[in-house]
């Protein structure tokens, strides 16, 4: 695909990862819906890409009729839909023994339901749009990028509910590109390692300058625009599906 023709849904958009995809998908002469639920971040990120070539759509991604309807006005806006990157999430953090008591249900749904349903929710909402694109070279007709983490692999003790979300969408991955393969339609992931990013923002900064010393090489904190470089890469790169990319700077997870 190239990136300039991009006519992008991007869920989490107006922050962190997601606003950085934005950027780069809009520098590159593409289009974006941004979906989110921060309005006042949203009219802000508008305003900074040009209303022209961003819309916002407040959008709760676990809602499957609230999805359904955005990605038919967002196809509108932007003049077609070719790609769908999901960057929207939460980090859901809790232990499932707590001091106080067992980790609420609640909490583990809700996480899964925000990282892992939602993703899923807004893959197959886009997808049954794409499915209708003309064939582009060797017959493309869309590109859709999940966001999982490092998590995935190596949970740290806090993060039951966060892996189990982030490791369902890498197991979804696979699945979802052999589904869609005769549509047309790519399936990716890329699995962030420790990113600098509005959570981390609010840090100590001895806390920051410990998860940077933690990262083999290089020793800091990735940055929003190097998630965005390789999201552009993988539209971009017909080739590339049903893959999980982790981009990390070689880290692992300890327990804690």
């Amino acid at each position: 695909m190239q990136i300039s023709a991009t006519r992008a849904i991007v869920t989490g958009g107006v922050s962190g990862l997601g606003l950085a995809v934005a950027q780069r998908i809009v520098t590159d002469g593409g289009k974006v819906a941004l979906f989110d639920v921060n309005d006042d971040k949203g009219e802000a990120a508008v305003a900074a890409l040009g209303a022209g070539n961003a819309r916002y759509f407040h959008t709760d991604v676990t809602s499957e009729d609230g999805v359904a309807t955005n990605v038919v006005a967002a196809k509108e806006f932007l003049g077609g839909l070719n790609a769908a990157v999901n960057c929207a999430g939460i980090l859901g953090a809790g232990r499932v023994l707590g001091r106080e008591a067992p980790m609420p249900l609640a909490q583990f749904q809700g996480t899964v339901m925000v990282n892992l349903v939602g993703s899923f929710n807004v893959a197959k909402a886009a997808a049954a749009l794409m499915q209708h694109n003309p064939p582009g070279d060797d017959g493309e007709r869309g590109v859709i990028v999940n966001t999982a983490s490092v998590a995935a692999y190596e949970g740290q003790i806090g993060q039951a509910a966060y892996s189990a979300s982030k490791g369902g969408v890498v197991g979804m991955t696979l699945p979802m590109a052999r589904e869609l393969a005769r549509f047309g339609i790519r399936v990716n992931t890329v699995a962030p390692g420790i990113f600098w990013t509005p959570m981390v923002d609010g840090m100590p900064d001895e806390v920051q300058t410990s998860l940077s010393a933690s990262i083999p090489f290089p020793s800091r904190l990735g940055r929003p625009e190097e998630f965005a470089e390789l999201v552009a890469h993988i539209l971009g790169n017909r080739y590339l599906n049903g893959e999980t990319i982790r981009l990390d700077g070689a880290v692992r997870l300890a327990p804690k």
